[in-house]
This record gives structure tokens, sequence and C-alpha cells, in this order.
């Protein structure tokens, strides 16, 4: 069997010659791939690419057993297959290979603090090891981690919890993902504001539930309009994820807004709030955060997840958490005990060392969010003077949604048309060698999400390299 991929113009081909069934000539399988180079890569044909490797494989595994066996049944299941793969993951892996490859590409993808681990968690960690604690923990969390975690939510936030009312997950992702699905049933629906976090409407959609997305506008910092949310709410309603402080938008909704969400809430018995407050402690005075589950008669509504992966800088070490009632906390819990079970105890003694820095994190992360405040001011002036831009400041988290429609429609030569979010990050990248993520993403095509999370020398290299790539357009509409 010989098979070729033809992606593009500039080509590199790899050959493969995988025997099968012994040393018979005929039970060889050659097989010749064309994918496209580095340079003319776009987001769309990684993935392709990848898909058609996939096949390929499929293809020949099942080929090589035909004589001797039926064939293999390899198709997937219809849920996985409504989910899309996540497109900001995407984009990072197509830059870290670019810049495997050489090139001198600028990573304004990812969201991840550029910060290591504050030295006095890292060595909490260490220490977990040195004095053997590595052994499985307790599903829902070490008590001591979830008695910190109560403490903090306490204190901080304002609302009350027991132990057996937070279950600690590898991340908050993985809290949000149990949580959509100990909550949801197939046919329910849950209502995200957008822009949103990427994962939200795949979740929902691994729950068998409908994603139901409100649109927000820049003019009004991508905040939810309260009668937005009202006429959408039906029987069906089962979710609403809020997200602040925001990503990608970095909004941080005001308490009084809160409250007038939370009023429409208690009007639906079937409806619960999610609540992923993530990026807390990221925030710029005088923006302030409000938990949800603080507003009056929302406790027995809210599902808090937070965790230590951004204001700590502790991405890899893989921590969250979800805080309840304990009849929805307890059916998250079920869900990981068959799942992942705990989360790594080395992780959980470093989120304890987090906890114990003080209110908000105290100096440690007060110091990088003073770096991030830095950042986004730098950014939002030097964006703000290039044509054809809307910007809304972020209040809070590490990015900048930043709006470039008006450039959507130019013919660049050598290139093609800017039609979307998409072609204009290609572009950018092609152009510019900064890796941004396209708005499509987050549910809104005109505008593209900038990362702060790099240091200040970085940024400044980075807005040169995009203002020097778009010097030439113009925008194709008034702005």
């Amino acid at each position: 069997m010989a098979i070729s991929l033809h992606n593009s113009t500039n080509i590199s081909r790899v050959g493969f010659a995988s025997p099968f069934l012994g040393s018979n000539s005929a039970s060889k399988v050659s097989i010749s791939v064309s994918l496209p180079s580095f340079s003319n890569l776009s987001f769309k044909s990684v993935e392709t690419s990848r898909q058609q490797l996939y096949r390929i494989s499929a293809m020949s595994k099942a080929e090589s057993s035909s004589s001797n066996q039926v064939k293999v049944d390899i198709s997937l299941s219809p849920r996985v297959n409504s989910v899309k793969p996540s497109k900001t993951v995407a984009i990072t892996d197509h830059a870290t290979a670019l810049a495997q490859a050489g090139v001198p590409v600028i990573r304004l993808a990812a969201g991840e603090p550029d910060f290591d681990t504050p030295a006095i968690i890292a060595e909490a960690g260490i220490n977990a090891i040195r004095e053997g604690y590595t052994r499985y923990s307790p599903n829902a969390g070490t008590l001591e981690l979830r008695t910190a975690i109560c403490h903090k939510l306490k204190e901080e936030n304002g609302i009350s919890y027991t132990p057996d009312q937070i279950v600690v997950s590898n991340g908050a992702k993985q809290s949000i993902l149990q949580a959509v699905l100990a909550v949801c049933s197939p046919g329910d629906e849950v209502i995200i504001p957008a822009p949103y976090w990427v994962s939200y409407p795949e979740m929902a959609r691994l729950a068998d539930a409908t994603p139901v997305i409100l649109p927000t506008l820049i003019s009004d910092n991508f905040l939810l309009d309260p009668e937005l949310l009202e006429s959408n709410i039906t029987e069906k309603s089962r979710l609403l994820i809020l997200c602040s402080p925001s990503n990608p938008t970095g909004s941080v909704y005001p308490k009084k807004l809160l409250e007038k969400i939370a009023e429409i809430v208690a009007k639906n018995p079937r409806l619960l709030v999610l609540s992923d407050e993530i990026y807390e402690h990221i925030i710029y005075a005088p923006a302030t955060h409000t938990s949800f589950a603080s507003l009056p008669g929302m406790w027995e509504r809210t599902l808090t997840v937070n965790g230590f992966s951004k204001a700590f800088a502790m991405t890899g070490w893989r921590l969250g958490y979800i805080a309840g009632p304990k009849n929805f906390i307890a059916a998250c819990n079920k869900i990981q005990s068959q799942s992942t079970s705990g989360a790594s105890s080395i992780a959980q003694k470093a989120g304890v060392a987090a906890l114990g820095l003080g209110y908000a994190g105290g100096e440690v992360v007060s110091s990088m969010v003073k770096a991030f405040r830095e950042r986004r001011d730098f950014l939002v002036k030097s964006f703000g003077e290039l044509e054809g831009v809307k910007i809304s400041e972020p209040q809070g988290a590490f990015y900048l949604f930043i709006d470039f429609s008006s450039y959507y429609g130019i013919e660049v030569e050598g290139f093609g048309k800017i039609e979307n979010s998409e072609s204009l990050c290609r572009y950018l990248l092609d152009e510019g060698q900064v890796a941004l993520v396209p708005g499509d993403a987050f549910g809104d095509d005109s505008c593209i999400r900038i990362s702060y999370a790099a240091s200040l020398t970085t940024l400044q290299a980075s807005f040169e390299r995009i203002k020097k790539a778009l010097i030439s357009l113009r925008p194709a509409v008034p702005v």
C-alpha cells in the first residue's frame, strides 16, 4: 500500500517501511507522507496532518491483519467526536515545534506565568519527597490541605466550608469537568458568556449537555448583560459558568453586576452557578474580586473552583480544587475516585505552603501581580496607538483580548486574504514570528488573545514585530 499526502507546495517527505506478518514482501506496507514545511504550517494544517497520520496508521494495521482475521472497528464514540481539540494547546505545541526547529518564535499563546514557582513552595515539595510523602493521597485530598483551603475561603472570600465540602484535583480544569459531569444530564443547557475559556463548551458536550453561548460586547468590557441572561433561561437551563477575572478578556465582574445576576439565578430553581475564580489574586486596583457564593442565597447554588497554577506559578504541579454543597461535592469525589483518584501527595504539600504565604499570597504574589500590571500598561498603551485597534483594558488575569477585525478583508501579497482571526494569527506568525491565539477559539472571531505572561523585554520585542507586520496594512473599514 502506498499513500501520499500533499498539503502545500513546500513539503517534507517521510518514508516508512513497516513489515507485517513475517518477511513476505507482499505483507510490507510502504507509506510516503508529505507534510507542510515549518514555514508554511498553519494551525489547521497541524491538526489535519495529525489526523491524516492517525488514519494511515489505522488503515495500515487493519489491512495488515485482514488476511488472518476480520477488520477491527476503529470508530470512536460520538461524544468524543463532538468535542473540538483545544486550539490554545494546538497553537502552543505548534509554536514550540517551530522554536525547536530553529525558528525564533515569540510564544504568547499559553496561559502560563513566566515566573518560577516561589522558592518556599518548591522547597515544601522537595521536602515532601525527602520525608517520604510519596504515596497515594486520600481521594478528596489530604485533610491538611482541605483544612487550609477552608481557612483561605473563609478569610479571603467570605464563604464557609468544611473539609468534606472540598475536593482537591489534578488542576482546576479537572475540577470544572467533574462538576459539569456531576450536575448535568443529557439535554441540559449550560449557559456560557462569550468570550469564554476554550474548554467550557467542550466540557458541556462531554456531559451530553448543550452549550448556550451568550455574546458580550467590548464596549461593555465583555461583561454579561443580565437582561440577555434572563431572556435565555429555559426549563433546560442547568448551569451558568462565570469566570472572573476572565480568561481570555481580563474583565472583572463588579459586585453590583454579580448581585443582579444572582437575583436572576434565584428565580430559577434548577439553575446552578460554576464560579471559576482561578485568577482571583491577579487583579489590578481599583478592581476587586467577589466570590459568587458569598452573595445572599447563592452559597447553596454555587460550585466555586480555584487552584494554584496562576497566582502561585504552579502550572506544572497540577493542583486545583472545588468547594460547594456536600451533595454536589460528593458526586465530584465519586467521579474522581473512578478516574484519576487523588492529586499528587507532593503537590499537595506544596499547596499547603502556598496557602501559608499569607493573605492573597502575601508579598510573593503581589510582586508578580505588580510585574503583570506593568506589562499590561505597556501593551495597552502601545496597541492603543495602532490604527484600527479596539481595546478593553483588562482589570485582571494576564491577557489582552484585542479587536483587530478592521484588518479583515485585506489581501496580502504572497500570503492571501486575511479573512478572520485565525488567518490574521497565521499572518502574524508568518510575518512577525509571534504566536497568538485567534479569538474564534474563545467564541469571538473579531479578536485575538495576547498573553502577557512574559518578560517586559519579550513583550516589547513582540509588539515591534506585530507592528512591523501590520505597518503595510490599512484597516478595511474606518474605526
